[in-house]
């Protein structure tokens, strides 16, 4: 609290007492954030887990915007290549973390459509000489603006010399260079397969500087994208399901012969047999009313699991 005094009448003082609060303060004030950075970490606040995989993506994408910067007011901005290798199991995100690429780098212009193209070896690999060639060079044309987003790339590397997908390989590289310029290629895998397959042709290595490693789900992450799953479908678990469901992923996490490996896509199998399993439960006895359509209990989820196992 500050005191200030002033003359007021003759042989009289004024003592005026300022509250804290009002007096003036120097404030700072910050910056808006640049509404591309916003966005994609608006956007990544609703993945489950991937914290090192969100952070390194929104590096990529900081040095896009400030390499912008320094060309707007004249300084020397490089060209760096923006392909991509995302190696990890099934379910783990990965398709979806290169859609909200496209997405963002549509926004900062540096792609000049921002579409994801997906696609695997059948779609790339022709049954006769030159037939590949074309089939790929049609789809990195579909793709210009984009990315071009192979699943399971390693495939293209079986079958040994005289196979095709070495075509494919080879028509691919090619572009990489010509067509850098708005184009990105992303080859996605299991880590172990898509190690070997850069193993087997060297080149390819430094023509992906970015190699994304997408782990498994904990426990936890499962069970979070289940509630989110859930919400997002207008059902809800009760307390006993939700135990029970979480035993569930525990026991089959730990279980080698489980499709738990398939993360993400496991989840959405298990909720979608116990919501069958509610369905036939409601049917016979009659049940419609708006608790009873949305409530998913633990008797669901063991018909469910009987179901899906």
């Amino acid at each position: 609290m500050t005191r200030q005094i002033s003359s007021a009448k003759k042989n009289q003082i004024k003592l005026v007492i300022q509250p804290e609060a009002e007096r003036m303060t120097e404030r700072v004030i910050e910056p808006p954030l640049h509404p591309t950075w916003s966005n994609i970490e608006r956007e990544f606040s609703l993945l489950v887990g991937l914290e090192d995989v969100k952070e390194m993506i929104k590096h990529i994408v900081a040095w896009s915007i400030i390499n912008q910067k320094r060309s707007d007011i004249g300084l020397s901005a490089d060209h760096h290549a923006l392909h991509m290798l995302f190696r990890g199991n099934p379910g783990t995100g990965k398709t979806t973390v290169a859609r909200i690429m496209a997405k963002q780098l549509c926004e900062l212009n540096i792609l000049s459509k921002g579409h994801l193209i997906e696609v695997e070896r059948a779609d790339l690999v022709g049954e006769y000489i030159g037939h590949t060639a074309n089939k790929t060079r049609e789809l990195i044309k579909k793709s210009m603006g984009g990315i071009l987003f192979i699943d399971e790339a390693y495939s293209l590397a079986r079958g040994g010399e005289k196979d095709f997908g070495r075509e494919a390989i080879d028509t691919l590289v090619k572009h990489m260079e010509d067509k850098k310029d708005d184009f990105i290629l992303i080859l996605a895998g299991y880590g172990n397969e898509m190690d070997a397959f850069m193993r087997l042709n060297p080149g390819l290595r430094g023509r992906f500087p970015h190699v994304v490693t997408f782990p498994d789900y904990s426990v936890e992450e499962l069970m979070e994208i289940t509630k989110k799953f859930c919400r997002e479908k207008e059902f809800t678990l009760t307390s006993a399901a939700t135990d029970r469901i979480t035993v569930y992923l525990r026991k089959a996490i730990h279980n080698k012969h489980s499709s738990a490996k398939d993360n993400g896509r496991f989840v959405r199998n298990t909720i979608e047999a116990i919501i069958r399993a509610q369905a036939v439960r409601l049917l016979k006895h009659g049940l419609f009313t708006r608790q009873d359509l949305m409530m998913l209990t633990e008797k669901d989820v063991m018909e469910g699991l009987k179901e899906k196992d």
